[in-house]
């Protein structure tokens, strides 16, 4: 009889199923997920400012530090959006020539270009285009609910880091205790839209922070992101967490 893998020990593609409420279909979901940071682009900063469920600068920066980045570094920030972790990287590494960012979203890369002097690309994270062993770092900020494929992902991750590289997922977690998850749902789905719409924001905006907590709530558990790391040919594969909901998952390219 053969035995079964365990689940964490899987290969991991989407990062959560199909949610019928926005979409049907994985090219309806790209769609979707694009045209949604496109309208939302010009409220995104003042709305996550209203938000700041800890993903503020002080505590973007501290993660990267703790995940190993250094002056000097060059840097990948893939899924850059408005550029609320790039801003921190730059002032870590040394400079803006330090930091590339990279969106399928083209009106988040222009709200970006308006606020910091990195270079921007439009793309996806599961086909950089960028040449192997490119990157001393590369950072994901919030967006591996967003990914289509994260083994491909995180191969192509794996692909454009140089040998010893490090890569930094953060990601907000569904919280394992049941009246912390409905509190956090409270939260992100019922009060953030409704300061949205008070501060005159598009409704779309509204509808972006409906969309995260659906995302956040069927996400794959966060066993399954270490596990897809380590697939993907990542060694030293960690994942620290603060206050049950910040994860903090990273890894190192073999230097073989």
């Amino acid at each position: 009889m053969t035995k079964r893998a365990r689940p964490e020990d899987e290969e991991v593609h989407a990062p959560h199923a199909t949610l019928p409420e926005y979409y049907q279909d994985e090219q309806a979901r790209k769609t979707f997920v694009r045209r949604l940071f496109d309208e939302t682009a010009s409220d995104y900063d003042r709305i996550e400012r209203m938000m700041a469920v800890g993903t503020g600068p002080w505590y973007r920066r501290r993660a990267l530090v703790r995940s190993g980045l250094v002056p000097g570094m060059d840097v990948l920030d893939v899924a850059v959006g408005t550029g609320l972790l790039s801003r921190e990287a730059v002032a870590i590494a040394g400079g803006a020539r330090q930091v590339t960012g990279i969106d399928p979203s083209r009106g988040m890369l222009q709200t970006l270009s308006r606020k910091l002097d990195i270079v921007v690309v439009q793309g996806m994270a599961e086909s950089l285009p960028f040449a192997s062993d490119r990157f001393d770092f590369l950072s994901l900020g919030y967006a591996l609910r967003h990914m289509s494929d994260l083994s491909v992902a995180f191969s192509e991750f794996l692909r454009v880091l140089k040998p010893g590289g490090t890569v930094c997922v953060l990601e907000l977690t569904r919280p394992n205790r049941p009246i912390a998850r409905r509190a956090l749902r409270a939260y992100i789905r019922g009060i953030v839209p409704f300061l949205a719409r008070l501060a005159g924001s598009r409704r779309s905006a509204a509808r972006l922070y409906e969309y995260f907590w659906d995302t956040i709530d069927a996400c794959v558990p966060p066993e399954r992101v270490v596990s897809a790391l380590s697939r993907a040919g990542f060694t030293d594969v960690e994942r620290f967490v603060e206050i049950g909901i910040f994860s903090e998952y990273t890894g190192r390219k073999p230097r073989d």
